[in-house]
């Protein structure tokens, strides 16, 4: 991976505001090289704030976000996309390119180009991404004539092109088909075996119990567990948090 070894990201007591209204409040936790941590939660709990923050792309109202002991904030944006990878929920592409020239927008923080005109290790990286995400045979495609699943593992294979060794992802597996959920579920957590940092935000409660180091389950803003899968997905914290209970034959029931 291209990047410093060493990548760990502390949030200290993260305060959040629209308004006068608390979106994220009091949030601490540490990410350490090689983790991954799954961020769950209601919708509108804060998780894809919590994600913006992490990247710098907000500003919070208390607190802040270390990388490596420095605010992220302070770090350029060439060293930050060269050091943090993003995914975020909206994917919206504006004009029609080539899965290639997609994925190849990773490179953009070394000095990248489209996919034809990339020199020959960053093209070797867009390659490996492709072929991480399973989407090879998209490479030639525009991406306006693909399904919302071939475009989502595009997507993917863009953030893996980076090389960064600090991963955020806001619904990684939206649109995608089960299959390419555990496929992209086992890439982030082949990233983080490898040392890469990865984040993700999911609603697939078993997935992050599955794949994840850590969960960390974001409740009205604030940090209301942070444990093992098994000891933060219990049953008190699913009937706290989603007012649900496990069904005895898999699955969730409503209490």
């Amino acid at each position: 991976m291209t990047g410093p070894i060493e990548n760990r990201i502390l949030v200290d007591r993260l305060r959040v505001l629209r308004g006068d209204r608390d979106i994220l409040s009091d949030i601490s936790f540490e990410v350490k090289a090689g983790e991954m941590i799954a961020l769950i939660g209601p919708n509108g709990a804060g998780k894809s704030t919590l994600i913006k923050a992490m990247l710098g792309l907000i500003e919070p109202d208390m607190g802040g976000v270390l990388l490596n002991g420095a605010p992220v904030g302070s770090l350029t944006p060439k060293a930050r996309a060269q050091q943090m990878a993003y995914l975020p929920q909206d994917r919206a592409v504006a004009w029609s390119v080539t899965g290639g020239d997609l994925v190849a927008l990773g490179r953009f923080a070394w000095g990248g180009a489209a996919y034809d005109r990339l020199g020959a290790a960053d093209r070797d990286a867009v390659d490996a991404a492709l072929e991480k995400a399973g989407a090879v045979e998209l490479k030639d495609r525009l991406i306006h004539e693909l399904s919302g699943g071939e475009q989502a593992r595009l997507h993917l294979a863009r953030v893996l092109a980076t090389g960064a060794p600090v991963l955020l992802a806001d619904e990684p597996i939206a649109a995608l088909d089960p299959r390419h959920q555990l496929e992209a579920m086992r890439v982030l957590r082949a990233q983080a075996d490898q040392g890469a940092s990865v984040i993700c935000a999911l609603h697939d409660l078993e997935l992050a119990r599955r794949h994840a180091d850590r969960v960390a389950v974001i409740h009205q803003g604030r940090l209301h567990t942070l444990a093992t899968p098994d000891e933060a997905l219990t049953e008190q914290v699913l009937a706290q948090v989603f007012g649900v209970t496990a069904a005895p034959g898999g699955g969730f029931a409503l209490i």
